[in-house]
């Protein structure tokens, strides 16, 4: 009886009655990462189960991980796992010491994989800047950042480079934080709180977040309109809306709208939008630095398959804008296939729409212009692209050739 109690135990979630140690677990969830079960997904699931660990543990696991799949064609393959786990810290403790290791061209020969040599953006900066240890940002709610500093202290809360925005580096789970259970921030990226105010919704527009998600940028929208007006937020996936559900009522955030949209021709809602945002998806080559594994999973034909969804998603978001109504592309990755070639074609395409040119919210001195990528190096966080235009015509689309 006692291997099917102990089996009936482990199905529950519960911890075994025999603690597995850190680095032989940080092992176990390397060898079964793969493009179907990518180390964060494994990483939520496994530390969800373990409830023994302690919140010291746990972030251990997580950091070593990571290091794990950052530095892992600088390990010796002889080693043990649980060895590579152990030497691949060691080099991460290395790198972050500022010995001048490794070279910029030893970084782009190994950090990344070699077809990214051939989308024309492997600089150096940007590839050392995806082996350093990804910050944490946070979102204060309006008028909340006075008690946000008084709870967690100048030295684990500093303020960021954008309106709200703050840079944490304390211990604490945030996520049980009374701070964040009341609604007074959200974690969310700088990069993705760039994208809220290329946007800068005025109160009383509405909105659409064609791709929703879970809400980040839709709740960050809703925010900034002061909660008048209206944002209507769609996703294909049911399940991210009903997450999207809970974290607004946590956010106190009530001007809103849920809807499934499978990115088809027809909207999900026949409204006219002042503004739409098309975060579509992409291949995250923005967000490798915060995700190191999927470096080793994307692949090209992913990348030139994505662009074809994002295409289809701004042709058939494009037509519920208002005449001078924005639309707003944005993506967390930096291949020019998802990117410049996306904005450049829509232009060609679509004559009724012109660029937009924004300023920069990291550089409000900078000259505007129609389309940006923010880089890791430069802003500490995610890689960006976003490209703007505004609806002038109701003219008819010209129509894509064969070729196109």
């Amino acid at each position: 009886m006692r291997p099917n109690r102990t089996a009936a135990i482990e199905r529950e979630g519960r911890v075994a009655e025999t603690p597995t140690p850190p680095a032989q677990l940080a092992a176990r969830i390397i060898a079964r990462c793969n493009a179907r079960q990518p180390a964060d997904l494994l990483l939520r699931q496994t530390l969800a189960r373990r409830r023994a660990l302690t919140p010291d543990q746990a972030a251990w696991i997580s950091r070593a991980v990571f290091a794990y799949f950052r530095w892992q064609h600088w390990l010796d393959s002889n080693q043990t796992l649980e060895e590579r786990v152990e030497s691949a810290l060691g080099l991460a403790q290395r790198f972050s010491a500022g010995e001048g290791w490794p070279s910029d061209a030893e970084l782009v020969e190994k950090a990344i994989p070699s077809w990214v040599a051939e989308e024309r953006i492997a600089n150096a900066a940007w590839v050392r800047s995806l082996q350093k240890d990804p910050v944490l940002w946070l979102r204060a709610r309006p008028s909340s950042a006075a008690v946000l500093m008084q709870a967690f202290g100048p030295e684990a809360l500093v303020p960021g480079p954008l309106p709200d925005s703050f840079r944490y580096s304390g211990s604490s789970d945030l996520f049980v934080t009374s701070e964040f259970q009341e609604g007074l921030f959200e974690i969310q990226d700088i990069a993705s709180q760039a994208v809220g105010h290329v946007c800068s919704p005025r109160p009383g527009e509405v909105w659409w977040d064609a791709c929703a998600g879970e809400g980040g940028k839709t709740l960050h929208l809703a925010a900034m309109m002061e909660g008048k007006g209206l944002v209507w937020a769609s996703d294909r996936a049911a399940w991210r809306l009903d997450r999207l559900k809970q974290r607004a009522a946590r956010a106190h955030c009530f001007n809103h709208r849920r809807v499934e949209w499978d990115g088809g021709v027809e909207p999900p809602t026949q409204t006219e939008f002042d503004g739409v945002l098309v975060d579509a998806p992409c291949s995250g080559m923005g967000t490798w630095g915060r995700n190191p594994h999927a470096r080793w999973t994307t692949t090209p034909t992913d990348v030139h398959e994505l662009a074809a969804i994002q295409r289809n998603l701004l042709r058939h978001a494009a037509p519920t804008l208002k005449s001078g109504g924005r639309l707003v592309y944005s993506v967390c990755t930096l291949s020019p296939a998802e990117t410049t070639a996306i904005a450049e074609e829509f232009t060609a395409l679509h004559p009724e729409f012109e660029p937009h040119p924004f300023a920069n919210p990291f550089d409000l001195k900078a000259d505007p212009a129609a389309a940006l990528t923010f880089w890791p190096q430069d802003t500490g966080g995610n890689g960006m692209f976003v490209a703007v235009w505004e609806r002038r015509l109701k003219a008819a689309p010209v129509t894509p050739t064969a070729s196109a």
